[in-house]
């Protein structure tokens, strides 16, 4: 090889390397460049997620507004002087406040589920029933007029403002009624207790006059729904009793054993334990220990659960409907047969 060849080999050589020296700058700039759209990308994604976290933050904030709106006007519903429910299509209770479980006469959880029709004059249910089948013919607001009976009551007039709402299909979803009485409710009380009829004949208890007051007399309550525990418990206390009222049948042991109550009012159908398998410890505990509580179940299934319940070990049956008059009526008769030397009036 001449020095021609050689000066001419290098010089390939270094044109070479300088060629590739050219493609790395090439690829370290593209590489330069990556990374910098790589940053900006970070930046615009710390950014994004900081407007989301303000965004949320705001979201949470009307949430919780809206909560507090929702429970507010509720509120107002609840403790509305007005009488006012919502019904769906069918006349079934959804939303009952208490001003017209106060003009019905009930508990205001006795409502939730149940069709208006049964508070509604056996006279006027035809009308009631002919006007929410002409609903769909009729839209807009209605004014009803219709006869409501209280429980233990006479029928009285009432009008009522009805607001339709639909669905987003259009058909009819709900009834917002507005409820106004027009003549005075009168409340009657039952000269014969209806519910102690329906005791069986070899349980019924002797008839006594409604006595004015039971001053001294101790009466546990069982009976895990609050609104009804604390209804029960009124109508006691007014007529001089002394309640210990708990929601569960493990809080009533408990409490017979310091309590020693002369009656036991209970419930039947409760979690956690019924009044029937409550009934059977305490006679359990009777026949080991000596001693006998009188007992009246209640509930609000009067066929399907009086023979169950007096075969358990209770004494008496009433339903949860049953007048007030009623319910102290049969504390006295239990207490009263406790004391009686002839136990066999209640077996």
């Amino acid at each position: 090889m001449n020095d021609d060849q050689v000066r001419l080999h290098f010089q390939t050589i270094r044109q070479q390397m300088a060629a590739l020296q050219s493609k790395d700058t090439e690829a370290w700039q593209k590489i330069d460049t990556v990374l910098e759209d790589l940053h900006v990308i970070c930046e615009q994604m710390q950014t994004n997620l900081a407007i989301a976290e303000s965004v949320e933050e705001e979201f949470l904030q009307q949430t919780q507004q809206l909560t507090d709106r929702c429970h507010y006007y509720y509120d107002l519903f609840q403790n509305s002087p007005i009488a006012y429910l919502v019904i769906d299509a069918s006349g079934r209770i959804l939303e009952a406040n208490h001003a017209i479980a106060r003009l019905l006469n009930v508990p205001p959880r006795y409502l939730a589920g149940r069709s208006l029709a049964v508070y509604v004059a056996e006279s006027d249910r035809p009308v009631f029933y002919t006007k929410l089948d002409q609903l769909a013919q009729n839209d807009g607001q209605q004014t009803w007029q219709i006869h409501l009976c209280p429980r233990g009551g006479n029928p009285f007039l009432t009008e009522w403002q009805i607001a339709i709402d639909h669905d987003a299909d259009g058909e009819i979803a709900t009834l917002r009624i507005g409820v106004y009485g027009l003549s005075k409710p009168q409340v009657a009380l039952p000269t014969v207790p209806s519910v102690l009829e329906k005791i069986r004949p070899a349980a019924r208890l002797p008839q006594s006059p409604l006595p004015q007051s039971l001053d001294g007399l101790q009466v546990l309550v069982v009976e895990d729904e609050a609104d009804i525990r604390e209804f029960l418990t009124a109508v006691l206390e007014a007529h001089g009793v002394g309640v210990r009222a708990v929601a569960s049948v493990a809080a009533a042991l408990e409490a017979i054993e310091h309590f020693h109550p002369d009656v036991l009012v209970s419930d039947i159908r409760m979690p956690h334990g019924d009044g029937y398998s409550l009934i059977r410890q305490i006679r359990a505990i009777e026949a080991a220990q000596g001693g006998h509580i009188p007992a009246a179940a209640i509930t609000a299934y009067l066929e399907e659960d009086r023979e169950k319940a007096l075969s358990a070990g209770f004494e008496a049956h009433l339903h949860k409907l049953a007048q007030p008059t009623e319910l102290i009526q049969l504390v006295a008769q239990l207490a009263q047969s406790a004391s009686s030397p002839d136990r066999d009036l209640l077996n």
